[in-house]
């Protein structure tokens, strides 16, 4: 196997050592995986709950599959319930609502779609949009155009980290921010 460079962090009070992986020609992105991470996830989804103490909201949105146990795990922090949007349509989500966005991470096409079951608990409801890592912003224009179909208002964002242009993403409830690496 083949050792790769890392990038170290420390998040919310818990060090780790990322990897480094090249996205495109000339340029790498430090890669924040918590699956399986429960101690990384819980301390977390502790920090984020205190950030978002001061937004009134009704319920969290996070996009299958990296951020589902962040979701999870800030749904028990603050007895707020949450929905996930799929990236396939399976027949049990009947009417269901969809939006394109681009990921970084595949460069290609992902879906989002929102089951009609969850869209009842969206309506009229006020939401915060919930990620791992927000970098583009492909994934939350996707989030946010559904929601928007859906009848939600997105009263926050918040991701563990933000990475690329600082500045673009200052609205962002986060615990950190990743540098792009370019060579």
């Amino acid at each position: 196997m083949t050792k790769r460079e890392t990038y170290s962090i420390e998040i919310a009070g818990v060090k780790r050592e990322l990897r480094l992986f090249e996205i495109k020609p000339g340029l790498r992105i430090a890669i924040l995986n918590i699956l399986g991470d429960t101690e990384l996830v819980q301390a977390c989804a502790r920090e984020l709950a205190k950030k978002l103490s001061e937004v009134d909201y009704d319920i969290l949105v996070t996009a299958e599959a990296k951020s589902i146990p962040l979701a999870y795990a800030l749904s028990v922090e603050t007895k707020k319930p949450y929905v996930v949007l799929r990236k396939t349509y399976k027949p049990y989500m009947g009417d269901a609502l969809k939006a394109e966005t681009l990921s970084i991470t595949t460069g290609q096409p992902q879906l989002l779609i929102l089951d009609e079951k969850d869209r009842q608990s969206l309506d009229g409801k006020k939401v915060v949009i919930l990620d791992d890592v927000i970098s583009t912003g492909s994934t939350l224009q996707g989030m946010r155009m559904i929601l928007d179909k859906a009848n939600a208002n997105v009263v926050a964002e918040a991701a563990i980290l933000t990475e690329g242009d600082r500045a673009q993403w200052m609205h962002i409830y986060s615990l950190g921010h990743l540098p792009l690496f370019a060579e």
